[in-house]
């Protein structure tokens, strides 16, 4: 199929589902003069004939004969998690473009295959880590980069909720569990904050509330080789939530809670002089010695990073990295990584048990 050099990427989307129908469908609204809906796949003709009478996009049963649809540039892969990897290879060797849905893969195995892929059809895959763009993530990307904080040493992410859930999303043969669901998100988060390469992973997983025999509780535990520290929870089974965010550097922390953003750290105004400890000096009682009077600055702030940004945006980044030519933001290796983290911790517990 000749490459079109400009005008709206005409995509087929496979899978109308959640994911599909309500979220990349939403997500695209506004954005019609640089994509198209031209086709739409799903074994649900309900949903099919739903696409066809918004968008008047062609209907398929079968994935592969929509990728042989010459009217199809892109392809967006939103089906359930065991497909992505082998529709994602399939529609790349036919040539087209493909934006493949988290989990990009289910093991370690299958994202190098995907690495390798992407190397015999350069610019042709792209990973929707959309969450990268999300407003509080990017301005507390900010913030730090500031050097408000000092050096971050710690950072603790957090999604919490509990719930009795029982679709497919809780089901290993289906390829769920909060590892694959709210996982790579949070996961890929971790590595940016982490900014730096992995040196360990330690990693839990439970079955709390949810019905099925997947895990719906999860902590991970990074240390990079720069000695940071991050700290992930996501739990279906967490009945108080904590601040989604907590950062903590050598001159303040901050902590998110949906957009607000509350931080607290030494007046930048204000030198420290160098002190030394004494060894000498025992303290009196109930005494800790004589701890300078440091002057802090609170602040409470509603997320607004200086460029405006929420997980829409990942769009705007593929048509510019397809049409303009431009680098895409989430790198293979950068997805290839976040699999290899959630393989790790997966691997030798009872969720690894084989799909069926």
């Amino acid at each position: 199929m000749k490459q079109k050099k400009s005008g709206p990427i005409t995509i087929g989307i496979a899978g109308i589902g959640r994911a599909g129908w309500g979220m990349h469908c939403n997500e695209l609204k506004g954005h019609e003069s640089k994509f198209t809906i031209v086709a739409a796949c799903d074994i649900d003709k309900t949903r099919t004939a739903r696409m066809k009478e918004r968008y008047n996009a062609a209907a398929y049963a079968d994935f592969d004969a929509m990728i042989k649809d010459d009217a199809v540039e892109l392809v967006d892969i939103a089906t359930l998690s065991p497909d992505h990897t082998p529709m994602a290879l399939r529609a790349l060797a036919a040539g087209k473009y493909v934006f493949l849905e988290k989990p990009i893969a289910l093991t370690y195995k299958d994202a190098l295959k995907l690495k390798a892929a992407s190397k015999k059809y350069p610019g042709k895959l792209f990973f929707r880590h959309n969450r990268r763009f999300e407003t509080p993530f990017v301005h507390i990307r900010e913030i730090i980069a500031s050097g408000m904080l000092g050096n971050v040493y710690e950072v603790k992410l957090r999604r919490h909720g509990y719930s009795r859930r029982d679709d497919w999303q809780t089901i290993i043969s289906s390829g769920g569990g909060q590892l694959n669901n709210w996982g790579p998100h949070i996961i890929d988060h971790a590595l940016r904050f982490l900014n730096s390469p992995v040196k360990s992973i330690w990693g839990d997983l439970k079955k709390v509330a949810a019905v099925g025999d997947a895990e719906d509780h999860l902590k991970i535990v990074l240390t990079g080789t720069n000695g940071c520290i991050v700290d992930l929870e996501i739990s279906g089974g967490a009945a108080i939530c904590e601040p989604e965010y907590i950062i903590f550097g050598t001159k303040g922390a901050l902590t998110c809670t949906g957009n607000e953003i509350k931080m607290k750290y030494l007046d930048p105004s204000v030198k420290l002089l160098p002190r030394k400890a004494i060894k000498q000096s025992p303290p009196m009682e109930g005494s800790f010695g004589n701890p300078d009077n440091l002057v802090w600055k609170e602040e409470t702030v509603t997320a607004s990073p200086k460029v405006p940004s929420d997980t829409s945006h990942i769009w705007d980044h593929l048509y510019a990295a397809i049409r303009e030519g431009k680098k895409f933001p989430v790198t293979i290796d950068e997805g290839v990584e976040v699999v290899r983290v959630a393989d790790f911790v997966k691997r030798g517990t009872v969720f690894a048990k084989k799909r069926q």
